[in-house]
């Protein structure tokens, strides 16, 4: 067996910065470049723990970062500025604005900070050019509104991470010229409806990703995930778009590359 894995993946969202993780990125970092990641997104979801994604990141040529005020934690941290979003930017590292979204399955009473933060990420994502990355559970309906609102006033480009919502949310994401993420779920046995999803959207909007340490792909399912486990997903990915799995790799890295465009250069 050769040592380096004959094609290449990106995991295009992971939490390296979580205490599941503590005192081993270096060593999820070596695993995932020996199952064939070449890089890796991981994303910070309180501004408060910037300085440790950061450092991770510059600690890790693979790795990448972004930074934002996750839903669920939107009433409990303070309510980001643009400026401030648009300063971490210009780190060489930083690719991406968020996570940011809408969140109504736990905490639905704080939607309207909820929709709030998600739109001064937006402006962000404007201002600075790079892609704002997207969680959407249980609001498929409002956050299509925001997101064609937004659009319309000025465009932005996006990556609907982990995408588990429905076909509507979908096709408004699509139409707007956004992607969509395929994370661990997609590989369920009982996903049919989101691999269906997927292999209905055009090839070039699609994105592959962990979630790590959540949302393990079998065989892994209910262990802790992490990035080297992206080809996992890819595998039941590639099935799904009737790839082979380097054809499914290289489509999802020239399609990280276009949207992640800082990550690529």
């Amino acid at each position: 067996m050769s040592e380096h894995p004959p094609f290449a993946l990106v995991d295009s969202h992971c939490h390296l910065d979580f205490p599941d993780f503590a005192g081993e990125q270096a060593a999820l970092v070596a695993r995932a470049r020996a199952a064939g990641v070449s890089r890796m997104v991981t994303i910070c979801t309180r501004l408060k723990n910037e300085p440790a994604v950061r450092a991770i990141a510059e600690a890790h040529p693979e790795v990448f970062y972004a930074a934002g005020t996750h839903p669920m934690y939107a009433a409990e941290e303070p309510l980001v500025a643009v400026e401030q979003l648009v300063a971490l930017a210009a780190h060489p590292k930083f690719v991406g604005i968020g996570e940011t979204g809408l969140d109504y399955h736990y905490t639905a009473d704080s939607a309207a900070v909820q929709a709030e933060s998600l739109r001064i990420h937006i402006e962000a994502a404007r201002r600075t050019g790079l892609p704002l990355i997207v969680h959407a559970r249980d609001a498929d309906a409002n956050m299509a509104r925001i997101l064609t609102e937004e659009h319309g006033a000025g465009a932005f480009s996006c990556v609907m991470h982990c995408y588990t919502s429905g076909p509507e949310l979908a096709r408004a994401a699509l139409d707007l010229g956004f992607y969509l993420s395929m994370s661990g779920i997609a590989a369920f046995p009982r996903s049919t409806g989101i691999r269906e999803i997927f292999a209905a959207a055009p090839r070039d909007r699609i994105l592959v990703e962990t979630d790590a340490p959540y949302l393990a792909p079998p065989p892994h399912r209910g262990k802790r995930n992490e990035p080297a486990y992206v080809a996992h997903t890819a595998r039941i990915g590639a099935q799904a778009l009737g790839l082979t799995e380097a054809e499914f790799a290289a489509l999802t890295t020239a399609n990280f590359e276009r949207l992640f465009a800082k990550a690529a250069a």
